[in-house]
């Protein structure tokens, strides 16, 4: 376990831990990330995502972490995954430093409780176990999740507008953040 968060007396623990490809975390990753497009999360794809290429894009994702280049993270709440964000590694060599957070997703019904601090939280623990001092992410700038990120103390880079494509349909701006580990 790396982490738990008890914001207060009523808030339950989350056990923290790296993920690695089985049947069953697959299956409990691709019903979070096709659950998060359907309801708008800015995380790369378009809805309706099939379980199938969710499940696609976790295996090649766990299978990268398993050659050390991102480590993939869940927070589980007993037997239920809470949420996840993966921490890239695999950065230029002139970027040894820098990490990069992505994927950072909480269950509709884990919203609000701490989970996703209790991620970042731990994923910065592990950035400096992996000797990177500098973490870089992006966050959709409509309905994204910049509010969050600063009250963590990540810095406002900037922002691009028309970057991607919201889930739904439209363009939306990203915005960039910095924070120093």
């Amino acid at each position: 376990m790396l982490s738990t968060d008890t914001h207060s007396i009523d808030m339950p623990a989350f056990e923290i831990r790296p993920l690695s490809c089985s049947a069953e975390i697959l299956s409990m990753l691709s019903e979070l990330l096709v659950d998060v497009v359907a309801y708008g999360g800015s995380v790369g794809f378009m809805h309706p995502l099939s379980s199938e290429q969710a499940q696609a894009f976790w295996h090649n994702s766990l299978l990268a972490a398993d050659l050390g280049a991102r480590i993939v993270l869940g927070a589980f709440d007993e037997d239920t995954l809470a949420g996840t964000v993966t921490l890239l590694l695999d950065c230029p060599p002139n970027q040894p430093h820098r990490g990069e957070i992505a994927k950072l997703m909480t269950r509709r019904d884990y919203r609000g409780r701490g989970v996703a601090s209790s991620l970042i939280r731990a994923v910065e623990t592990l950035a400096v176990e992996h000797r990177r001092s500098l973490l870089v992410l992006d966050t959709a700038a409509d309905e994204g999740a910049s509010a969050f990120y600063e009250k963590l103390g990540y810095v406002r880079a900037g922002e691009i507008p028309d970057y991607a494509l919201k889930p739904h349909g439209g363009l939306t701006g990203t915005i960039i953040f910095w924070k120093k580990v």
